[in-house]
């Protein structure tokens, strides 16, 4: 087929995707009123107005994982990328970062992208693992992890996301278990909407979500996965991990692994040809869920093989019920991001989008001849495409909601020209992430937050989040679901605040605030983590917010559930605050991991593999915490 021409060096190119672009003059929103932390006082969103002079700490847990070494197919030359994003390796095709916040294109049937989802967890059934014996002991807090919850040069961030294309949880990202049985239903804490209101009974205690507290919230280790082996100091995509009724299930190399809920125990394992490259982090209500990986595995001579596989996964049975791909005249393409909605499977790059039905119907696929190609899509309760439009000095986004079945435009947004990237934080209501103007500077991606009416695709408000004041993450370069620290329920915006002073020696907090998706106001609801503690978001649970404590050096972890209504919050697992859990624990963030929790468990891992820097450090893909 005739191919657009070749686009300015270090630019996307311009693919084909579904339906023209609708005339629509773009919406310059106005900035919401800024944010207040709604306490008084407040002289800055919860920094305390006399911090305290510097003392030196203990020892505190590692914050954020290491650098993981240079893989196949790494750039000569080229800076080595920081976390949280991983050099490419078995998983991660090879290609050059390109200027400041824009990934290096990819001819048709080269290697493309192929990005796990830092800090992002599907509902029921993530993670899948290796099925060795499970060990007691965890391994040890990895060296060389800066603490305090900064954030890492925006620059470097930015550049690493273009070589690797990885978000942040959580992602990033970060997925998180749903105990619903709806279609498509969602399982990241990135976006995913709750019920109706956070209804409170007399005593404060929530009424309106399934996530009870038991009689004893403490919690003891269930089982560890060991790290798999990984060969020639490269580094391994294992992202996505999904929670079912009977099984957590976790990414491995080239292969996905069903354990037992709380044994871990292998249930099942289902070999892959080739790395996973990404995973969808919705799940449908008989546990289907879909992913993208390399057709071969990738070697010194040939790094990678391109993402072009879209696999649909039987969650329940542990089969690949079929494998699909997309070309462009006689060339595969290679998807960026894969999505669930209702039974559809949408997967995007910047050749173009493409969408199956999970019986394995072609629903559409890109047009050549289309001057707008869908860079990739938002599942879950509906199906809403980031498309992109005009030349590349005058980029355009468009924000699409979309019939699921057909590709039919059902409502659109158009964001202001100059704006290149955009995230799906949320489809129902649907909320978009942006970095307008680069405006951001930390490398999160987010400097506002758009409250769209996906009937109309008229704008309802503009949240300001400045980077200095908020710790939610979003990538969007390539991956538009790749958003963590952060949850949408009750029509309002849930956020951290940046770490700062707490109140004792040493320590550091942070808060969650809420915001209203009619208004861009906050609603005053204010969740306090603790001292030496930091709270985020993980998901909805009905009316309620899930959110996890990331526990100071001398404590474990919480899980807690905060009332829609009240905010009161309520403890539903706590960790043991021996060492050696702790370091485990702690060696999984919630930006740069998975988490899961329902029921009374909690399961965290990893989203890369590496070569283990000492052969005295036992290092773990995933770890389960139950209640008794």
């Amino acid at each position: 087929m005739t191919q657009p021409p070749p686009p300015p060096p270090q630019q996307p190119p311009q693919g084909g995707g579904f339906g023209p672009p609708q005339d629509q003059p773009p919406q310059t929103p106005p900035p919401a009123a800024g944010p207040n932390l709604g306490k008084s006082p407040e002289p800055g969103y919860g920094y305390p107005q006399a911090p305290q002079a510097p003392q030196t700490p203990p020892p505190a847990a590692p914050q954020t994982p290491p650098t993981p070494p240079q893989g196949y197919g790494y750039p000569q030359g080229a800076p080595a990328p920081q976390p949280p994003q991983g050099p490419p390796g078995y998983g991660y095709p090879g290609q050059q970062p390109g200027p400041y916040g824009q990934p290096q294109q990819v001819p048709q049937g080269q290697p493309g992208y192929g990005q796990p989802g830092y800090g992002q967890q599907p509902g029921y059934g993530q993670q899948p693992g290796y099925g060795y014996p499970q060990q007691a002991m965890p391994l040890q807090p990895q060296a060389g992890q800066p603490g305090g919850g900064k954030k890492f040069n925006a620059q470097m961030l930015i550049i690493a996301a273009a070589v690797v294309a990885i978000a942040l949880i959580i992602g990033g990202g970060v997925w998180y278990a749903s105990s619903g049985k709806d279609e498509g239903k969602q399982n990241d804490t990135a976006g995913q909407s709750g019920g109706t209101g956070g209804t409170d009974d007399d005593n404060g205690g929530t009424t309106s979500g399934k996530e009870k507290a038991p009689s004893d919230p403490s919690a003891k280790v269930l089982f560890q996965v060991p790290a798999p082996e990984v060969k020639n100091d490269s580094t391994v995509v294992v992202s996505g991990s999904w929670l079912t009724d009977k099984a957590y299930v976790k990414s491995g190399i080239a292969q996905i692994v069903g354990y037992d809920r709380d044994k871990g125990s292998e249930l099942w394992k289902l070999p892959l040809a080739g790395p996973v490259c990404q995973a969808s982090r919705h799940v449908t209500d008989d546990n289907l869920t879909a992913i993208l990986y390399q057709p071969a595995m990738p070697t010194k001579a040939d790094p990678s093989h391109g993402c072009s596989e879209i696999a649909l996964i039987d969650l329940d049975a542990g089969k690949r019920l079929w494998t699909k791909t997309v070309k462009t005249g006689d060339q595969l393409i290679n998807f960026d991001n894969i999505t669930l909605s209702g039974k559809t499977v949408a997967v995007g790059s910047t050749s173009g989008g493409a969408a199956f039905d999970v019986s394995g119907k072609l629903l559409w696929s890109p047009k050549p001849t289309d001057s707008c190609y869908d860079a990739g899509y938002g599942g879950g309760e509906k199906l809403v495409a980031v498309r992109k439009c005009g030349s590349y000095d005058q980029r355009q986004l468009h924000i699409q909601t979309i019939d699921p079945k057909s590709g039919k435009v059902i409502s659109e947004y158009k964001m202001t020209e100059g704006i290149e990237y955009a995230s799906i934080v949320s489809t129902n209501p649907l909320v978009v992430a942006a970095d307008v103007g680069d405006s951001a500077g930390d490398g999160s991606g987010i400097s506002d937050f758009f409250s769209i009416d996906s009937k109309t695709g008229k704008l309802r408000t503009r949240i300001s989040a400045p980077g200095e004041q908020f710790a939610a993450r979003c990538e969007g370069i390539t991956r538009v679901e790749a958003c963590n620290l952060l949850a949408v329920g009750n029509d309002r915006l849930y956020l951290p605040t940046e770490e700062h002073d707490g109140t004792g020696k040493y320590s550091q907090t942070n808060e969650i605030v809420a915001f209203d998706l009619a208004t861009g106001k906050q609603t005053g609801q204010r969740a306090d983590a603790g001292d030496g503690y930091t709270i985020s978001p993980l998901r909805m649970d009905g009316g309620n917010l899930i959110a996890y404590k990331r526990p100071p050096y001398d404590k474990g972890g919480q899980v807690v559930s905060i009332a829609g209504g009240s905010f009161k919050q309520t403890t539903l697992l706590q960790n043991p605050a021996t060492e050696s859990v702790r370091d485990v624990e702690t060696s999984m963030s919630p930006e740069y991991s998975e988490f899961l929790y329902a029921e009374g468990h909690l399961y965290m891992s990893k989203v890369y593999a590496s070569k283990r820097s000492t052969v005295r450090e036992k290092e773990y893909l995933a770890v389960g915490f139950g209640t008794s």
